[in-house]
């Protein structure tokens, strides 16, 4: 009997709680997507940089992708998501930054540069236009082409979390 005390009161407030909470939806990963949002869409980035890495806007299109499958609800479409996403690779450069005594450089970095559009329909104010960049080092003593794929995947997922966070994360 006592538990029933207990047990009833308990549900009572999560069912007030559940329907004066706020119009936001909150997840583990921390994002806050309005439950009005259902779907999301991506389209194919389109690879703008003077050095072109062939695989590169495909491998980006494909992270945000998932990363919004695998950690919110919404549900992707083809064109016009709730949450729409296009852009372009707009710099794929590898430069010299540590320059040792002899003008030689002991360290490299690799840095993408993605401008991304994300159109939110739910709240036109979060919609945003804007770049996005990361960079990784290797040593200068490493041949390029046997680190690159790391280097790109390294800098892709930095890129995908910010991309993430500044389109589902709204504190």
């Amino acid at each position: 009997m006592s538990k029933k005390k207990f047990i009833i009161p308990l549900i009572l407030v999560f069912t007030l709680i559940s329907q004066n909470s706020c119009k936001v939806s909150y997840s583990f990963t921390g994002a806050s997507i309005p439950p009005e949002a259902k779907t999301y869409s991506v389209q194919l980035f389109q690879n703008l940089a003077s050095i072109v890495n062939p695989t590169l806007a495909n491998y980006i299109t494909e992270e945000l992708k998932n990363r919004f499958l695998t950690q919110t609800r919404l549900t992707p479409v083809a064109d016009f998501g709730d949450f729409a996403f296009s852009g372009q690779i707009v710099t794929y450069d590898v430069s010299p930054t540590a320059i040792q005594g002899n003008e030689i450089a002991a360290q490299n970095r690799l840095t993408i540069a993605v401008k991304v559009k994300f159109v939110n329909a739910i709240d036109p104010k979060q919609s945003f236009d804007k770049t996005f960049s990361q960079y990784a080092v290797f040593s200068s003593s490493q041949n390029f082409s046997q680190v690159e794929q790391a280097l790109v995947q390294e800098i892709v997922e930095k890129l995908i979390d910010d991309i993430f966070n500044a389109a589902a994360s709204n504190w």
